[in-house]
């Protein structure tokens, strides 16, 4: 059985909707964000050593899709 391994975790704001300062933001684009915080947290991790990654995701739409984690993982 393979093993899984949680080496760092980040989230995001919480904005209000079509509102606050994250409006005109794309949802790729701040998830990348969060990725490249988590990976900063464990600066001894090389990103080409990462087989998974996993993302939680309330509610995808627009240009990004249902396929969130694997377009932040292609960024």
């Amino acid at each position: 059985m393979p093993e899984a391994v949680i080496v760092s975790a980040a989230r995001s704001p919480i904005g209000r909707a079509f509102k606050g300062s994250l409006k005109d933001l794309r949802a790729d684009d701040l998830t990348a964000t969060i990725i490249q915080t988590a990976l900063a947290k464990v600066p001894e991790l090389d990103p080409k050593d990462i087989d998974d990654l996993m993302l939680g995701c309330g509610l995808p739409g627009g240009e990004q899709g249902n396929n969130l984690g694997r377009i932040i993982a292609v960024q």
